[in-house]
């Protein structure tokens, strides 16, 4: 069975984001680069058009994600998150996100694309300006006296699975030494 026919099979010949009838078509999620049943869903004209082209977003369409994001299917569900992201200056998809859920593969797959990020939140950024993550290591490029633990922390030590401080980008956490402690970002450098 084709892929096509197995989403109008599942999605009763409609478009699975906002029910229209009309010029369906099968619409691969990105980063999926192949149409596959799981990586794909029937969507219409007017949808697919908004989902390639954020310039044509028409925020009363999608209004329809308040049904389409509890769908059971992964495609429908990743790219119901993408356009309530898209649009998050309406009040209306900001609370449909704060209801939505996502496993966390799902999620990963969601933000493959970048959606989700807020471009004004600024990143924690090593000594040389790469971009550091939950989970990155990172090596010391200064001694560092570590106040309250009695010891300085040795340039060149290495920090494995940093956390990230979310309300300072100039702060990370790390263990070194056994000890968990606070590192600013200037004096590391990714590894």
């Amino acid at each position: 069975m084709s892929v096509l026919k197995s989403l109008q099979d599942r999605s009763q010949s409609s478009c699975e984001l906002c029910g229209a009838k009309e010029q369906l078509s099968v619409y691969t999620v990105p980063p999926a680069t192949s149409e596959g049943i799981d990586d794909s869903l029937l969507a219409c004209a007017t949808c697919i058009e908004q989902m390639n082209d954020s310039d044509t977003i028409d925020a009363n369409h999608w209004r329809c994600l308040n049904d389409s994001m509890w769908s059971e299917h992964q495609a429908v569900k990743v790219m119901a998150w993408r356009m309530l992201n898209r649009l998050r200056g309406e009040g209306w998809s900001q609370d449909l996100l704060d209801m939505m859920y996502l496993e966390e593969d799902e999620l990963k797959i969601a933000k493959a694309m970048g959606d989700g990020e807020d471009p004004d939140k600024p990143k924690h950024r090593d000594s040389n300006g790469a971009e550091l993550k939950d989970g990155d290591s990172v090596v010391l490029i200064k001694d560092l006296n570590v106040k309250g633990a009695n010891f300085t922390a040795k340039r060149g030590t290495a920090v494995r699975r940093i956390s990230l401080v979310h309300d300072n980008p100039e702060h990370i956490e790390g263990k070194v030494d056994g000890q968990h402690i606070v590192i600013l970002t200037k004096y590391v450098k990714k590894s």
